[in-house]
């Protein structure tokens, strides 16, 4: 039998499969694969002919964007690298030093060691330039340089030299590699003696652990009522949004339903658990970045009268993707259903059209004013929907708060600060010359929130910083802003000092829609005592 012979048999087999194969499929894929049949002969065509060479990779990742650009806003693809990283973020933690730096005249500088990682544990400080990583200078770097050379496998090392200025002396840190978590928990301390806060920054896979603890520990600290502030969440896990909402949600109440075209994607998601935190005042913060999983646990307050949101309309992002992991660790993440809060409204505001999707929440005109009827949504398109006290409020738009409230507004001068980072900048230099003599003199923050304040002539050197950097600042509007200047140079300070917990202790009492929130604890109150029985 020669070789023709012997693999005859084989070849046979595999077209006889395919072919039965393709017969089995045939009657309800057909018309798919026809189509990707043509797609295939176009890619053949015009890697065979066209005039230049062509990357294949790059034409099939347009191609799938392409497509997807005629689905929602939210169904997407995300190349190997942009998987990675959102994956890191939502999973929680990676691999590294944990720090936050940013690179100024070439220098890394750190802005803060994260709390628990190795660089805290071996004291590294706010304000530390690395000039050397493992003994090759790190002058130059850029930041995708300088997370790809200190991210590594858990347990490996990494020797750091670095220079302190206010010592103006050069130390070697060897660190150990370890797991960071990427916290969703931003801060959480009380405001006053029986005031609790909390900033929920993403629903990520270990929030309701953050939460729990976070909760656990203001409630040892004598919390009777909180603020949970939502705004700038983007969003999650859908499971992690529900888990939340039940901390506050009892009595096995429905928190969310999603419903798609298959039946494998509807469910409905309800209150387990029961939890000290379901008899405490809550008010809830939200903005026009407010969106998806955080607007699941703000609609579900709201629909309950469980507690006052207070804001700005949230984003209206209501609806659920299902990530799919791709050959080449590629992905796509496909919209497969809706979710409705508790009282059956849609939350997913209109797409048709998406080139102002986006936009549209940044534009849209809103005004100080008390909603709790929630007669100021003239929207007529939008569906009414009751809470369990029989309040009107509307789908299909967001979360529209009981009391809108405008966010403290940047005038055009501190928008210029801001964008060239001048604050944090002129604090950096006022720290490496001061940073020693304000740990020993306000050691303690409420000292420090009484006490510190920027003097005229350090406003002064501000001003000429500001300068340097070609900004044009007017004497009548600086001093007209000097106020909110001041207090924005003290909070960077006291992140210095304190972290985040220094931060918010500054910036929250000159915050408008916090303040709002803070007046309205006893009303909240009120509304839980009266509805906490009620039904839908």
């Amino acid at each position: 039998m020669n070789f023709r012979d012997k693999i005859f048999p084989y070849i046979l087999s595999i077209i006889v499969g395919v072919y039965i194969g393709y017969q089995l499929n045939y009657f309800t894929n057909n018309k798919i694969d026809k189509q990707a049949e043509k797609f295939y002969d176009v890619l053949e065509y015009t890697k065979k002919y066209y005039v230049n060479s062509i990357d294949t990779k790059e034409l099939v990742e347009d191609a799938i964007k392409g497509m997807f650009d005629k689905l929602d806003p939210h169904t997407i693809y995300l190349s190997p690298t942009e998987e990675r990283q959102s994956e890191e973020e939502f999973k929680g933690n990676f691999y590294g030093i944990g720090i936050e730096f940013q690179i100024i005249n070439d220098s890394i500088t750190v802005v803060t060691p994260i709390n628990g990682g190795p660089s805290e544990q071996v004291g590294i400080l706010p304000g530390d330039r690395i000039v050397k990583i493992n003994d090759k200078s790190s002058v130059g770097l850029s930041n995708e340089e300088v997370i790809r050379t200190l991210r590594g496998e858990k347990g490996t090392q990494v020797k750091l030299t670095v220079y302190r200025p206010y010592t103006k002396k050069i130390i070697d840190f060897n660190l150990t590699r370890a797991e960071i978590a990427i916290n969703s928990v931003d801060s959480a301390f009380m405001y006053d003696n029986s005031t609790g806060y909390i900033n929920l920054i993403r629903f990520s896979a270990t929030t309701t652990e953050e939460m729990e603890k976070a909760l656990k520990s203001l409630s040892e600290k004598g919390m009777k009522r909180l603020i949970l502030d939502l705004r700038n969440n983007p969003g999650g896990y859908l499971d992690q949004a529900y888990q939340v909402a039940d901390f506050f949600i009892d009595d096995h109440k429905l928190i969310v339903s999603t419903k798609g075209r298959l039946n494998e994607f509807n469910e409905d998601f309800i209150a387990q658990k029961s939890y000290p935190y379901e008899k405490i005042p809550i008010v809830v913060l939200v903005n026009k970045g407010t969106a998806s999983a955080s607007e699941i646990v703000a609609g579900a307050i709201q629909d309950w009268d469980r507690g006052l949101i207070v804001g700005e309309t949230t984003f209206g992002k209501g609806l659920v993707q299902k990530p799919i992991i791709l050959n080449d660790s590629s992905a796509i993440r496909i919209t497969v259903a809706k979710y409705f809060t508790p009282s059956g409204r849609e939350i997913q505001r209109n797409y048709d059209n998406k080139k102002l999707y986006y936009k549209e929440p940044i534009n849209r005109p809103e005004i100080n004013s008390d909603n709790w009827q929630h007669n100021l949504e003239k929207d007529s398109s939008k569906n009414i929907y009751k809470t369990i006290s029989g309040r009107q409020i509307f789908g299909g738009g967001g979360i529209t708060p009981d009391y809108l409230v405008e966010p403290t507004k940047f005038s055009n001068l501190e928008t210029q600060i801001r964008q060239a980072n001048a604050f944090y900048l002129f604090v950096r230099n006022y720290m490496d010359k001061n940073g020693a003599k304000l740990k020993t003199e306000y050691s303690d923050l409420n000292f420090f929130l009484k006490k510190f304040y920027f003097t005229a002539a350090e406003l002064n050197e501000f001003v000429k910083y500001l300068g340097k950097l070609k900004i044009k600042v007017n004497k009548p509007q600086f001093e007209q802003e000097e106020k909110q200047i001041g207090t924005i140079l003290k909070a960077y300070v006291a992140r210095e000092l304190w972290k985040n917990l220094g931060w918010y202790s500054v910036v929250l009492p000159n915050d408008l829609q916090f303040v709002k929130a803070y007046s309205l604890l006893n009303k909240a109150e009120a509304i839980l005592k009266t509805n906490q029985n009620n039904k839908f």
